[in-house]
C-alpha cells in the first residue's frame, strides 16, 4: 500500500491503495464518488470514462499509480446541478434509457465538444465509437451532442 494525493474534481484528496489499483475503484470506494461506473473491467465499453489532463481514459484499467500530478475530472466535476451544457442537452433530449453508461458517454462527449466544438456526425461516431450502450440510444446522444455543440458555440460569443 502507498499514499497518493490525487486531484480530483479541483479537489486534493489522500488515499491508500496498491500501486496497480485501478483509479475506478479508487474514485468510487476511497473518495466516494460514485458517478463513474463499472462496465467491463477491460477498457472496451467505456462505461469508466473520466478525463485525465482533460483526455477521456478508461479509469478501470488505469493504475491510481499513474494519476499523481495529473488533472481528473468526473461526471460529478462536470457540474453540480447538471447545469454543464452536455448534461443539459442530455436531459433535454433524453438520451438516457437504462442510463448506466451514460456518464461515461457524457464524458466522452464533453472531451469531443472541447477538442472539436462543431463536430459532424463522422466526427461524433468516431469519438464515441469506445462508448458502448446496449439499450442503443445512440441517435439520441449524436442528437444531445449536436445540441450541446450549438449551446457552447452560441455561448462562447
Amino acid at each position: 500500500m502507498a499514499k497518493y494525493t490525487l486531484k480530483i474534481n479541483q479537489q486534493q484528496y489522500t488515499v491508500e491503495a496498491d500501486p496497480q489499483t485501478p483509479l475506478l475503484w479508487v474514485i468510487r470506494d476511497e473518495v466516494g464518488l460514485t458517478g463513474t461506473k463499472f462496465g467491463c473491467g477491460i477498457a472496451q465499453c467505456g462505461a469508466c470514462t473520466v478525463h485525465l489532463n482533460g483526455t477521456p481514459v478508461r479509469s478501470c484499467t488505469l493504475p491510481v499509480s499513474a494519476t499523481v500530478d495529473q488533472n481528473i475530472t468526473t461526471i460529478e466535476g462536470l457540474s453540480d446541478d447538471n447545469s454543464h451544457p452536455v448534461q443539459k442537452a442530455w436531459l433535454e433530449v433524453q438520451a438516457p434509457q437504462c442510463g448506466y453508461c451514460q456518464s461515461g458517454q457524457i464524458m466522452s462527449a464533453t472531451a469531443l465538444l472541447n477538442s472539436n466544438p462543431k463536430p459532424t456526425d463522422d466526427d461524433i461516431d468516431t469519438a464515441m465509437a469506445g462508448n458502448i450502450c446496449r439499450c442503443g440510444t445512440y441517435p439520441r446522444i449524436r442528437k444531445a451532442i449536436h445540441l450541446a455543440s450549438k449551446e457552447m458555440t452560441n455561448g462562447s460569443k
